[in-house]
C-alpha cells in the first residue's frame, strides 16, 4: 500500500479542519481534525527530513492556520483556506516528500 504524501495530509488537515468546523458548526471538532492531520504530517516530516525540518514545517502549518483568518477578510474564507493549504503542501513537498 502506498504511503500518503505528507503534503496531502497537511493540506487535507487545513481544508478538512475548516470544512468540518463550518459544516458541523463545531469549531472544536474542526480543530481536532486540524490537530490530528498536523500530528500525522509532523510524524512523516520527521521521518523523511529530520527534526529541524519537521519543526519548521509544523511552524508553517500553524502559521498557515493562523494566517488564513486575516487573509479570509480580504479574499474570502474558502480561497484563503485553499491558498494557505497549497502553500503548506508546496513547502512540505519541497522539504520532505520530494526526497522520498
Amino acid at each position: 500500500m502506498a504511503k500518503v504524501p505528507s503534503a496531502v495530509i497537511a493540506a487535507g488537515g487545513l481544508v478538512g479542519g475548516y470544512g468540518v468546523a463550518r459544516w458541523t458548526r463545531q469549531r472544536p471538532l474542526g480543530g481536532a481534525v486540524l490537530a490530528v492531520a498536523g500530528a500525522a504530517a509532523a510524524r512523516q516530516w520527521r521521518q523523511q527530513a529530520g527534526g529541524a525540518a519537521a519543526g519548521a514545517l509544523t511552524a508553517a502549518y500553524v502559521a498557515a492556520f493562523a494566517g488564513s483568518h486575516p487573509l479570509a477578510k480580504r479574499v474570502g474564507a474558502w480561497p484563503s483556506v485553499f491558498g494557505v493549504a497549497g502553500a503548506v503542501a508546496l513547502a512540505s513537498w519541497a522539504v520532505a516528500d520530494r526526497r522520498s
